[in-house]
């Protein structure tokens, strides 16, 4: 015995069998093989296997003997769906009378088994009575087992096998066209095996609030050609949710095709034409060798089909233009589904659903299926397994890594997985998280890195003034991450992202610390081993340090830092030595509580555009004589006590800011604040000792003063 089944591609329809073992083969195809082997049902065989349903057919039965062999008793009952083929002389055959009776047994005894009745050239009556041929055939049965008890009980399970199978809702294709009977066949059991297929969903959790908004964007119940993006971050369930809609709908349409994880194909973009062509086609065949070619192919063989397509985890616009670009490429109800990391690749009139993390109930569940399996958790590890649920923040990557990691280890090993887990993202999940990240433009690169090192939860106007400071096509920088799901504004106008994406972020900065190139420094124990081991490196871009116990600074270590733009000291508890350097590129620096009478005379950041130096009661004046800072476009000094003079404004035409309000020593503004054009806002609130500001009394038209003193 030699059996044949339809594979299914990756691309095909998912059969039931890859979900539980219990299904080896969705159908299995029972008939009388001189009357439609070569006819009815190879047709129907290959309608099966097109539509990627993987079917068992005998194709060396003996259908003179009794026997069934082994392989056919143990294939009848891995199969989900039966398929009979009645004709005139199937119950002539006592092989296929004693394989309905054993299909039956199965179908009374197995749940979720379906029995689907064809009445090829035969009625359903002839067939339920044994009238007719089979009448003729059974008057020969009963012939030949006359004397036999044993075989006159066969005879009677065979009438009774008949006869239940005629009772079941089947097809009658006596009439009609051959071609459209077998399609209405082949969506039957198309539909029948989607609808089961997919009980493995109900240990997706979450799925089916995912299903619902999906298919309410697909409305299929409209006859158009329609393109659906799934968008979301990196490990949020995009695919999943993708495959979810492929398996339940795919039987609705003429052809469809799952491509997965594009991104990683390496054979170009006419390998996957390829596979779209042979998988909506039924031909395997390599039909294109470039793009462009492939273009019109798609164009030209799928107008007239109903398909359904998923382009799974695109991250280039050719994808889309390659293998969809245009409605009219597909038949009229046709959809086309697409999974990426970046919203801007789904086109303008496209609809985009935005897959959303999992809320507090399903995550637990997840987490548990994955941690405990079957098992029923200790309650000593619930507040342990809420504690990783929290640090996932509603991430199905991380879930079940986490879970897996976790699953039979003692509470020991859990607390200090979970330590572990708060300080150092786990390797697998950062790594596919960080395919987002390397797949940026530097420029993106790196405002995703100041953003996950610096600025996430804070507002983000203030945030896009530092970024446009030092990058140019900062807001389309922005809008690209967004894009890409790596942040997002919050109601409150926050810049934000995941936690394990800003984790991410920051695992990238500490790999280049590993190879002593770290480009930005935002803890104070790093920041005080550079300064006194004097490893600042030319890699050095950014130091955001909220607060730090002792500050001291290296000349050495900061003239090494050449691309130094950004440098923010919040706050320290003691300081050491004076500062001798500050780099010159420069571009943000905000010194609070500034520890020094004045900056270094040879700081002259031409391209500084903000200089922040509030509380900062130590300084007396910013430099001697002129510097030239054409970039500089804010300056806030106030709450500076001890301030007595301005710096000379000459060398700053472009200064729009200026505050000096509770610079209570300031005696004088110098008189160059008449030159600046564009400043537009001057606070000198509480400047008790002021004088001389009538010098600037003509320039002040257009701006704002706020001066709560005595002049």
């Amino acid at each position: 015995m030699a059996s044949s089944s339809s594979s299914s591609s990756s691309s095909s329809f998912v059969s039931n069998s890859q979900y539980s073992p219990r299904w080896k083969y969705d159908v299995f195809l029972s008939f009388r093989g001189k009357d439609t082997r070569k006819t009815f049902t190879s047709h129907l065989y290959q309608g099966l296997k097109n539509k990627g349903i993987l079917t068992f057919q005998d194709n060396k039965r003996l259908e003179n003997g009794d026997s069934i062999s082994e392989e056919l008793l143990k294939a009848i009952k891995e199969s989900q769906v039966a398929l009979i083929v009645f004709s005139k002389n199937y119950a002539t055959s006592r092989w296929c009378l004693n394989e309905l009776v054993k299909i039956m047994e199965c179908y009374k005894d197995e749940n979720g088994k379906t029995v689907i009745p064809v009445f090829y050239d035969v009625d359903p009556s002839h067939v339920r009575y044994q009238s007719e041929s089979y009448a003729e055939a059974f008057v020969k049965h009963e012939s030949q087992f006359k004397d036999d008890v044993e075989g006159m009980q066969k005879v009677k399970r065979w009438r009774t096998a008949l006869c239940e199978a005629a009772d079941l809702k089947g097809h009658d294709i006596r009439q009609g066209v051959e071609s459209e009977n077998i399609q209405l066949i082949v969506n039957q059991v198309s539909s029948k095996l989607c609808k089961t297929s997919v009980s493995y969903l109900r240990d997706v959790v979450g799925i089916n609030i995912h299903l619902e908004e999906v298919k309410s964007q697909l409305k299929l119940e409209i006859n158009d050609v329609r393109i659906v993006g799934i968008w979301g971050m990196g490990g949020i369930g995009k695919t999943t949710i993708a495959r979810a809609i492929f398996d339940t709908l795919s039987y609705q349409f003429e052809a469809s095709c799952f491509i997965e994880d594009i991104k990683e194909n390496k054979c170009g973009m006419h390998s996957l034409q390829n596979i779209l062509l042979s998988e909506l086609l039924r031909e395997k065949d390599n039909y294109v060798n470039n793009k462009e070619d492939g273009k019109h192919m798609i164009a030209r063989r799928l107008p007239f089909k109903k398909v359904l397509v998923v382009l799974d985890d695109i991250d280039h616009r050719d994808h889309l233009d390659y293998l969809a670009g245009n409605p009219s490429w597909f038949g009229d109800g046709s959809r086309i589904i697409a999974t990426t990391r970046d919203k801007h690749l789904i086109g303008k009139n496209d609809v985009v659903y935005e897959v959303s993390t999992l809320v507090d109930c399903h995550a637990i569940k997840l987490f548990n299926q994955y941690a405990f399996k079957e098992e029923v958790p200790d309650e000593r590890f619930e507040k342990l397994s809420l504690e990783v649920v929290r640090h996932a923040k509603g991430l199905p990557l991380a879930l079940k890594v986490w879970g897996s990691f976790l699953h039979k280890r003692d509470i020991t090993e859990w607390r200090s997985a979970i330590e572990e887990m708060k300080n150092n993202s786990n390797s697998e999940i950062v790594e596919k998280l960080r395919i987002s990240y390397d797949r940026l433009e530097a420029i993106q690169q790196d405002i995703f890195l100041d953003i996950a090192c610096f600025f996430r939860g804070k507002v983000k106007d203030h945030i896009m003034q530092i970024l446009e400071s030092c990058y140019s096509g900062a807001n389309i920088g922005l809008r690209v991450l967004i894009d890409k799901s790596l942040v997002f504004i919050s109601e409150n106008n926050t810049i934000q992202m995941h936690d394990l994406i800003q984790e991410m972020g920051k695992y990238v900065v500490k790999m280049q610390k590993y190879s002593g190139e770290a480009s930005r420094l935002w803890d104070d124990e790093d920041f005080e081993e550079v300064m006194v081991n004097d490893t600042g490196t030319k890699a050095m871009e950014a130091i955001w340090l909220q607060y730090i116990q002792k500050l001291c600074f290296s000349e050495k270590a900061m003239k090494n830092m050449r691309r130094h733009r950004i440098l923010y000291i919040g706050g320290f508890h003691i300081h050491v030595d004076s500062i001798e350097y500050l780099p010159n590129s420069l571009r943000w620096l905000a010194f609070y509580h500034y520890p020094w009478e004045s900056l270094p005379e040879n700081f002259e950041p031409k391209r500084l555009v903000h200089l922040n130096l509030r509380f900062s009661l130590a300084l007396h004046h910013l430099w001697t004589g002129t510097k030239h800072l054409p970039s500089l476009r804010m300056l806030d000094l106030s709450y500076s006590t001890n301030l007595m003079r301005t710096p000379d404004f000459t060398g700053m035409p472009n200064l729009e800011y200026l505050n000096l309000s509770y610079c209570r020593n300031l005696e004088e503004v110098h008189h160059s604040l008449g030159c600046s054009r564009k400043l537009n806002l001057l606070y000198l609130c509480f400047c008790t000792l002021l004088k001389g500001f009538h010098v600037l009394a003509g320039n002040l038209l257009n701006i704002c003063i706020c001066i709560v003193a005595t002049i």
